[in-house]
């Protein structure tokens, strides 16, 4: 019977989607701004005056008029978009964010870059943990080992700052020091490898993969402070790191199992854990649990898990769902301010898929 409902909450969602894709721009206006667009009493205001509002709340400037009107276009095809999405993923809110004026490509070429896994020859599999008596509810902001929500810009560096967040808990954990780190480092100075023995080699702003840059930091000594090495979202400066102002060393990296209650220990016991997943739905994405019917698990975002939760809200006809609390690079003016929660239990996106632990080595705070 469960599946039943579940199959008939597909073709609805499918159904319906396809009714708002072959209306006109005009027909769609007014219903679809209704659906997308959160704490709107006049649903009647035309698409032209919601996207005046995005342009003000994000300081979206055009250079041209026909730049401007492409965007406009761009913008309600989004809308559109946000609301398939809203119908694919109803325990969340969909609707207009900072990138409504982006297309799919432009999104995913600006703002992802995590590239195919291929293990690096230091990284092993983390030991099996004993799962009893884990917390029911567990998040690493309430103990301190979390940094502030970073913004990656136009750049698909995210794979840097997961792997930097990764390790800012985990030397945190060693130290009992929280140190914002250098993802500028990364994007820079790691591109030295072997690409038969990697797949892929971290490319700065065209991705890379979070296992690497552990292997680069593991060989290079360590990463800067952010302070002393500041992100500028670029890659084309030379490389100035500096032995001597190394802040955060690591002693190992492993890859941790599937298994969802691994994760949950890992994250417990290890500190935050640096995750690969598919974004196909965080460009719409406003708030709430995260739990398509149907996503991709190719992983495309690098991404930080720092916490999870038993019980999300759901609509009345689904059950409360179980939780991952992710940390984004996309700002605060993103998601539910900055983060991101997506259900657990069967590897949604491919959250579990890709998930890596670092431990920090021990030294006294300076």
């Amino acid at each position: 019977m469960e599946r039943s409902c579940f199959l008939s909450l597909i073709v609805f969602a499918f159904l319906s989607s396809s009714i708002l894709f072959t209306a006109t721009s005009d027909e769609l206006d007014d219903p679809l701004i209704r659906q997308v667009v959160p704490d709107v009493e006049d649903y009647l205001l035309s698409a032209q005056h919601h996207f005046t509002a995005f342009k003000a709340k994000f300081g979206k400037n055009y250079a041209t008029q026909e730049e401007h009107d492409y965007r406009f276009k761009v913008f309600k095809a989004n809308l559109r978009r946000a609301q398939k999405h809203q119908l694919m993923d109803p325990s969340a809110v969909h609707g207009v964010t900072k990138f409504s004026d982006l297309t799919p490509r432009e999104f995913r070429r600006q703002y992802l870059g995590l590239k195919k896994l291929r293990l690096p020859a230091d990284a092993h599999e983390a030991p099996i943990l004993p799962t009893d008596g884990i917390p029911e509810d567990f998040d690493w902001r309430d103990h301190g080992a979390v940094t502030n929500v970073k913004n990656q810009g136009s750049c698909g560096s995210c794979w840097s700052f997961s792997a930097a967040g990764a390790l800012e808990g985990a030397h945190f954990l060693a130290t009992g020091e929280l140190v914002s780190l250098s993802e500028q480092q990364l994007v820079d100075c790691d591109h030295e490898c072997d690409p038969t023995e990697y797949g892929a080699c971290d490319s700065g702003c065209n991705g890379g993969l979070m296992t690497n840059a552990f292997e680069y930091i593991l060989k290079a000594g360590g990463l800067e402070r952010e302070e002393d090495y500041p992100y500028t979202g670029s890659d084309r400066g030379p490389c100035k790191f500096e032995r001597a102002k190394i802040a955060a060393s690591v002693n190992n990296f492993s890859v941790v199992s599937v298994d969802e209650d691994q994760i949950a220990a890992n994250l417990v016991q290890n500190g935050p854990l640096a995750v690969g997943i598919n974004a196909v739905f965080m460009q719409t994405y406003i708030g709430g649990v995260s739990c398509p019917y149907i996503c991709s698990k190719r992983q495309d975002h690098g991404v930080v898990l720092v916490g999870y939760g038993s019980a999300g809200y759901a609509p009345v006809r689904l059950k409360d769902k179980p939780f991952w609390i992710i940390k984004n690079s996309w700002g605060e003016n993103w998601g539910e301010n900055g983060y991101y929660k997506i259900c657990r239990g069967r590897n949604v996106c491919g959250v579990d898929a890709m998930v890596s632990t670092v431990a920090a080595i021990h030294t006294t705070a300076r």
